[in-house]
């Protein structure tokens, strides 16, 4: 009969990265900061365009930095155009 197999404990020490808080990230004010404006979260807007730029692609995974990198220029883009005016 053979014998049962004990697990090994094996000591694998992955070095875990966090991610920055929502709050840590600067967020940028509209008309030159002007005490009366109301701060923009372009991270926010990014992810939330990219997030849509998923589902038009019908929620397929594996394009994740390409929805990110056509988001961020969209809004940044948009952003800029607000400055601009």
């Amino acid at each position: 009969m053979p014998r049962a197999k004990t697990p090994r404990t094996t000591s694998t020490s992955k070095q875990v990265i966090p991610m920055p808080e929502v709050s840590s990230a600067p967020s940028v004010r509209k008309n030159g900061g002007s005490a009366g404006t109301t701060p923009i979260d372009l991270e926010a807007q990014i992810r939330q365009r990219a997030y849509e730029i998923y589902e038009e692609r019908g929620c397929t995974a594996g394009n994740e930095h390409e929805d990110w990198v056509r988001a961020e220029r969209e809004i940044l883009a948009r952003y800029n155009q607000q400055q601009l005016a």
